[in-house]
């Protein structure tokens, strides 16, 4: 057998071995999915999304946990979406390219794939310790704000690479400057990529666990946060939290609110795919 039908054999068994693996992937989030499904739908209820945590299973709600996941979103969002679009912003329009900047951008790359705890650490450090913060709902904002960063950073620039360079070239043309360019023609035609690329990172920061633990977040809080300077759970954590239990009642709990969960985060991807898609249909790109 020659060299060449070796190599097309071998990329044939490659192939075959990643759609083997893809459909095995997806049978086993379909089987997944359906028993948490058959598990949780049966406690889905007003009840239950207002009552307050108990000892007692058929009595315990969610309210605290899927108000404090709220709370992080929006106090992530406000805290990170300024400083990552601004930050990539910079570094894609306004950094002199050099040695530096090109250590930054392969920090920032590998920055991405920093295990969670690790910002869990770092947060727990500076922000519950050095600033004296505590387990509180702005901590975590603040930790999860670092986790997610070099997401948004990476795709704000990548949504800004993507714009054609002929319509810089032509704004420049008719006499605008460099803000201006940005601003009424770069960042319009990125914003749909860029709000993508956060939406994405915020719906990571939504799942997570191990940073808000590491920093001190409560498994068991009778209580609504009202405040940024409360102490919190999130819908992890009470999950965490029922599956370690050992009545079965508990189980139904955290199936109920992995449903829960789950509905959050795919209602944020596809809402970043509705405007992804609408960004290449509006502009062609």
């Amino acid at each position: 057998m020659s060299k060449a039908k070796l190599n097309r054999r071998k990329d044939q068994l490659f192939g075959y071995f990643g759609v083997f693996a893809t459909v095995l992937g997806l049978v086993l989030l379909a089987l997944f999915i359906f028993q948490i499904f058959s598990d949780g739908i049966g406690r889905l209820d007003l009840d239950f999304m207002k009552a307050l945590p108990s000892r007692k299973w058929e009595k315990a709600g969610i309210l605290p946990a899927w108000t404090g996941t709220l709370w992080i979103f929006v106090l992530t969002a406000v805290v990170v979406i300024p400083v990552g679009v601004g930050a990539g912003v910079y570094l894609e329009e306004y950094a002199t390219k050099g040695r530096l900047s090109n250590l930054l951008e392969i920090n920032i790359s590998n920055l991405a794939g920093v295990p969670s705890i690790i910002y869990g650490i770092i947060g727990l450090q500076i922000f519950v310790r050095f600033m004296n913060l505590g387990g509180v709902l702005l901590a975590g904002a603040f930790t999860l704000a670092l986790l997610i960063l070099p997401i948004i950073i990476v795709a704000t620039r990548e949504a800004i690479k993507a714009v054609p360079k002929s319509i810089k070239q032509a704004s420049y043309g008719l006499g605008a400057t460099k803000w201006q360019t940005i601003w009424n023609q770069v960042l319009p035609i990125a914003s749909a990529n860029i709000i993508t690329g956060v939406i994405l990172a915020l719906a990571r920061a939504v799942g997570e666990t191990a940073p808000l633990i590491v920093i001190g977040a409560l498994a068991y809080v009778p209580f609504v946060a009202k405040s940024p300077m409360d102490e919190f759970t999130v819908l992890p954590m009470q999950i965490f939290n029922w599956v370690s239990r050992p009545q079965h009642g508990f189980l139904l709990n955290a199936a109920a609110a992995i449903l829960i969960l789950l509905l959050i985060v795919f209602l944020l991807n596809g809402l970043a795919v509705y405007l992804r898609n609408r960004s290449r249909k509006k502009f062609g790109m």
